[in-house]
């Protein structure tokens, strides 16, 4: 059954049906053939979510974002820029730079991604 439902995903996909839709119809419809009770679903999406790591995600997107809205991502990439700008690729050594310094000051690439992702 479990390879129905990947099939089904897979083909929805190609319709061109919205992820959130080619995910969510094969789901429900092997719950409902399997008989299983709608509340093990609504228990199993709290219980994946119940992740202390999942907490920090937002907190460094969080991060990310204040130190954009600070100034300090555009003092990043200038001081990447002046650092390797000239050379050939410059404007992808900057970001790989730039993205190398904010992830040593940070700790995280997720505070990376929302800080120099914008």
């Amino acid at each position: 059954m479990g390879f129905a439902v990947v099939i089904a995903f897979l083909a929805l996909f190609m319709l061109g049906f919205p992820v959130v839709y080619a995910i969510l119809l094969p789901s429900i419809a092997y719950v409902v053939i399997e008989g299983l009770p709608l509340g093990l679903l609504a228990q199993r999406v709290t219980y994946a979510l119940d992740s202390f790591p999942l907490v920090a995600v937002p907190l460094f997107i969080f991060v990310g974002n204040l130190m954009n809205l600070s100034g300090i991502t555009d003092r990043i990439f200038r001081f990447a820029y002046t650092l390797v700008g000239r050379v050939p690729g410059g404007l992808a050594q900057v970001n790989v730079f730039g993205s190398l310094v904010f992830s040593g000051m940070s700790g995280a690439a997720l505070a990376d991604i929302g800080g120099l992702g914008r």
